[in-house]
């Protein structure tokens, strides 16, 4: 007797994940036909030959032993003391070890927090362009996407003013990206100062996705939010992926800051939900003291001559030596969210682009819409392969963008 196919959640339908989604799949099948793509839609240092310091791979290796059993919910207590030690070295209030709460990524910590916060209807204040798991967890956790805009004119950066236009009495949170992903914007001071007091005037917990909070270029310093905060309620989110290249081991940690009397409840809250999940990975715990209070290893990989700044440099200089892109420079994280301009912009479909840059160019990028950008111009690509790399994937980028200008031009002749 045949069935009908079996039901998914009605909300998934909303969730979208173009990092991960119909174009990966799509590279997977080529790869298959034994293609060779260069594969820049993830932020995944492993894959570009990018190695966790030795230091953590020593302490990671060295308590293998001590990692069978369960730990505390919450975390390894010798992992949460070095996070709030390290919280406490740049002036969040009132950092300790019961207010931290590590997690398999911050990707776990995101989709808990959110759980714990959100009723049906319930909204979140998020950026656009945003990093996607941010909306798929409010979604799923029945909340309500609200977006505020990062214009590329405004070096992406927000405008205070029309963030708190978008506060409703059902305005539950406030998210920060910064530095951001995919924009690579850096938010300075003054601005973040005006985030915490839209966040106090309105009652709204202050979410922090700070994971690449060691990553900048050039003169740009970053400013972490709790400590502007005080006593504004904000859950500040790291860990060992990306400043410490260490994707693999699944490591984030949330703090929580602000005044303990409006954050008592929300604790419990993560705490029941982090006791539901067991713990998150043992292992990979005991590096966090040695990340944090160990030698520095990012800055070598940023500044002028280092790997990472050298091929932020080779994007900014293939924008720049083409008629068809624009780039706001990143100042900070691992990636790069060039736009499409020119004739090239006319009828311009950022998905068809992708998907014709991946079946005839053999680069995979995330096209802007994935970001929930409307309208997106835009795609994003990692900073992570060498210069040289770089440097031939605005080669054959720009071969695409002219061919589709070539194109139109036939069409309308």
């Amino acid at each position: 007797m045949p069935h009908s196919p079996m039901p998914t959640r009605d909300s998934l339908r909303e969730v979208r994940y173009d990092i991960r989604g119909e174009l990966s799949r799509r590279a997977r099948e080529l790869e298959g036909q034994g293609r060779h793509l260069i594969r820049l839609n993830i932020g995944n240092p492993g894959a570009f030959g990018f190695r966790a310091p030795e230091h953590l791979q020593q302490a990671l290796s060295g308590n293998v032993a001590d990692s069978d059993a369960y730990t505390h919910q919450q975390g390894l207590p010798l992992a949460r003391e070095a996070v709030a030690a390290a919280h406490r070295g740049r002036g969040t209030p009132n950092a300790c070890a019961e207010r931290v709460f590590v997690g398999n990524g911050v990707s776990e910590l995101i989709d808990m927090s959110l759980r714990a916060l959100l009723n049906p209807g319930d909204e979140v204040l998020l950026p656009s362009p945003d990093y996607p798991l941010w909306s798929a967890a409010t979604i799923l956790n029945q909340g309500r996407p609200v977006y505020y805009r990062c214009a590329p004119e405004n070096g992406f950066l927000p405008d205070p003013d029309e963030i708190e236009a978008l506060v409703t009495p059902r305005t539950r949170a406030l998210v920060v990206i910064n530095p951001n992903n995919p924009t690579g914007a850096n938010y300075p001071p003054a601005l973040l100062q005006r985030l915490v007091d839209i966040a106090a005037r309105h009652g709204l917990l202050l979410m922090a996705d700070e994971i690449y909070d060691g990553i900048t270029y050039e003169d740009a310093v970053f400013t972490p939010l709790a400590p502007l905060a005080g006593d504004v309620p904000c859950l500040s989110f790291g860990g060992l992926s990306k400043v410490w290249r260490a994707c693999g081991w699944r490591v984030g940690w949330a703090v929580l800051s602000g005044d303990p009397l409006r954050v008592g409840d929300f604790h419990h809250a993560l705490d029941l939900l982090s006791a539901m999940r067991l713990c998150a990975n043992v292992p990979g715990q005991f590096a966090v003291p040695a990340a944090l209070q160990g030698p520095e290893t990012i800055r070598a990989l940023t500044l002028p001559g280092g790997r990472l700044f050298e091929s932020r440099q080779a994007v900014i200089d293939g924008c720049a030596a083409s008629e068809h892109l624009s780039v706001v420079a990143p100042m900070g994280a691992l990636y790069a969210f060039p736009q499409v301009v020119g004739p090239a912009a006319d009828g311009f479909d950022d998905q068809a682009f992708a998907l014709d840059l991946l079946e005839n160019e053999d680069v995979l990028v995330v096209p802007g819409s994935g970001f929930n950008v409307p309208g997106s111009r835009h795609f994003r690509i990692t900073l992570l392969p060498e210069a040289p790399v770089v440097r031939e994937v605005f080669e054959r980028i720009d071969r695409v963008l002219a061919a589709r200008v070539g194109q139109r031009k036939r069409h309308v002749a």
